[in-house]
């Protein structure tokens, strides 16, 4: 049997992250946390291209453009985002979209996406995923895109043998 796991170097790795502005409170502290985890992991500023957006739904169009890049193609793309319910449907469709194009984007692109997605009932829910009592969901994106990236760096590189 042959077993792989990725590994957590995130030396040499191309990282870009797409930020939604909304609930921009939430959302910086995820940014930090992911952007510290990556940096103990290795991953040098210059690999790193962030990329700010309006809302949640326009997370996974910029998924797929920096995924897309040319010119500095990245190993794994991060999105962080912070869909919170109020009193209508809309919450359901959101977050609904966010998650389904976000896959999408991984899919057409063959460039991973780890998710560092809150969708939470309130406000303080969303606040203890971001770093108080349920731990960073930042950091536990940065992890999984490590590994995510490492994973996909040897797989493609064993497929051409």
């Amino acid at each position: 049997m042959n077993l792989m796991r990725g590994k957590l170097d995130g030396k040499g790795k191309r990282i870009g992250i797409v930020v939604s502005e909304f609930n921009e409170f939430i959302t910086k502290r995820l940014l930090a946390s992911t952007v510290e985890t990556l940096m103990r992991a290795g991953v040098t500023q210059k690999n790193v291209t962030t990329v700010w957006v309006p809302g949640s739904l326009e997370v996974p169009f910029f998924c797929k453009k920096v995924a897309s890049q040319v010119s500095k193609k990245p190993d794994v793309v991060i999105a962080i985002a912070c869909v919170l319910r109020g009193d209508t449907f809309h919450y359901e469709c959101v977050a609904h979209e966010l998650t389904r194009g976000i896959s999408q984007a991984a899919l057409e692109t063959g460039i991973p996406v780890a998710t560092a997605v809150i969708t939470a009932d309130s406000l303080d829910q969303a606040i203890d995923r971001a770093g108080l009592k349920a731990g960073n969901k930042g950091r536990q994106a940065a992890l999984a895109a490590l590994e995510i990236a490492d994973l996909n760096r040897r797989l493609m590189a064993s497929s051409k043998r």
